[in-house]
């Protein structure tokens, strides 16, 4: 019986890491761009960094985290703990005020495998610590949208604030008052949480409690002034930018150190697993894990779902335009024609194609589909007789008449011209 991989676990092979390579390659260049420096960090750490940071009754510390019990350490299921972790040890507050890192590696969470979620996953992090203008989020965010215009992927950018300790507790009241009529509708989960942290039963994935929330009401509106100043200068930046947004007051994140500004970016193409990347504002973090009284914002880009989302865009390409020309020849007298076409026709660069086994015109448009032809040329016995050959584009379903009876050579030279 031959050993596979664990459940989860993925080998990245050649012709599938050379995807991940032009991800890191075009991150770094843009990180570059924006002055951050790369940090590395170790996988394991302290399990008392993440219950501390992450919040004890978050799902990943309750229930995804890979931990050895004896020895309280954890395979890391995030970054930014980590990388606060070390910002901290080795004092880099000291060394520069506003510090911009970036953290590319492996992490761990003993989740459901599902297309584009892994047990062991993958992250590019990056943070800006020591930094509080609100200016600073909407440059974060824009620095990932242009990360993935230049990869050439489509997302939109949905954004929230989740206030302060100040402003939170007024509408933490609010929000259990509208949890409580609808208590006995909930999940389990969802029935804990609001006794714990009622915000994360927004985040609630279950359709049935999603139905329950969606009158609920919006931290936006219960913003004290600072934070109300803040989001609007963040959304101006944006604005300023030229990146798009739109605003969803039911996104809250699922981990507890978030304040302010939250976001996330989202696709249409990978069905359920649909955000890319997400981040937020991590104002009191630092202190809470024993640092100096800095604000902090950051995000994370999942590079399985950047790469599937690559391999779609290149299957569509392949699709579209895989063969430039295919030449169905019907009969032996069109086939016997066609065969040195095809030959010069290549030898002018195009990459053509012809069935050599005598279908009906029928089987050879399915076989030009399915080489993605972008045009075919169909010659047949009548269209020798007539000097005329049709020449049908697959994408439009246009067709013309090419004249043949100047030969293969001039022949070649049109259909070169035509593609």
């Amino acid at each position: 019986m031959k050993i596979t991989a664990l459940n989860g676990f993925k080998d990245i092979v050649p012709g599938e890491v050379e995807l991940w390579q032009r991800v890191e390659t075009a991150a770094r260049a843009i990180f570059s761009r924006f002055n951050f420096s790369e940090i590395r960090m170790p996988i394991l750490e302290k399990t008392e960094l993440f219950a501390r940071s992450i919040g004890e009754t978050t799902d990943i510390v309750e229930k995804e985290m890979y931990t050895f019990v004896d020895k309280q350490i954890t395979m890391r299921p995030e970054a930014t703990a980590s990388l606060l972790r070390a910002y901290i040890q080795h004092g880099l507050h000291v060394q520069k005020p506003i510090q911009r890192l970036f953290t590319i590696g492996p992490m761990f969470r003993h989740e459901r495998p599902q297309k584009g979620r892994l047990r062991q996953f993958h992250q590019m992090d990056v943070e800006v610590i020591g930094a509080q203008n609100p200016r600073v989020d909407a440059e974060l965010m824009a620095m990932g949208a242009l990360l993935l215009e230049e990869l050439g992927v489509t997302v939109s950018l949905e954004l929230n604030s989740l206030g302060c300790p100040a402003c939170r507790p007024g509408f933490r009241e609010t929000l259990l008052a509208f949890i409580e009529d609808r208590y006995e509708a909930l999940c389990d989960d969802c029935k804990r949480r609001s006794n714990t942290n009622p915000l994360r039963v927004l985040d609630c994935k279950n359709p049935s409690c999603r139905a329950q929330v969606e009158e609920a009401p919006s931290i936006q509106e219960h913003l004290c002034g600072e934070c109300s100043d803040h989001f609007a200068v963040v959304q101006e930046g944006l604005q300023q930018l030229g990146v798009n947004y739109t605003l969803n007051k039911f996104m809250v994140r699922g981990l507890d150190y978030y304040t302010r500004t939250t976001f996330e970016f989202i696709t249409g193409d990978l069905g359920a697993q649909a955000a890319v990347g997400a981040g937020g504002r991590y104002d009191g973090l630092i202190e809470q894990l024993g640092g100096p009284k800095v604000p902090g914002i950051g995000f994370a880009l999942g590079m399985e779902r950047l790469v599937l989302l690559l391999q779609q865009q290149e299957e569509m390409e392949s699709a579209q335009g895989e063969i430039d020309i295919f030449v169905a020849g019907l009969g032996e007298a069109a086939s016997e024609f066609v065969f040195p076409l095809v030959h010069a026709l290549r030898r002018k660069g195009l990459r053509a194609a012809m069935d050599h086994e005598g279908r009906s015109l029928k089987s050879q448009m399915k076989q030009a589909n399915k080489a993605g032809a972008k045009r075919v040329l169909i010659i047949g016995d009548n269209e020798l007789e007539q000097g005329q050959a049709v020449l049908r584009d697959m994408q439009t379903q246009e067709q013309e008449e090419i004249p043949i009876a100047s030969g293969v050579d001039k022949l070649a030279g049109s259909l070169f011209a035509a593609c």
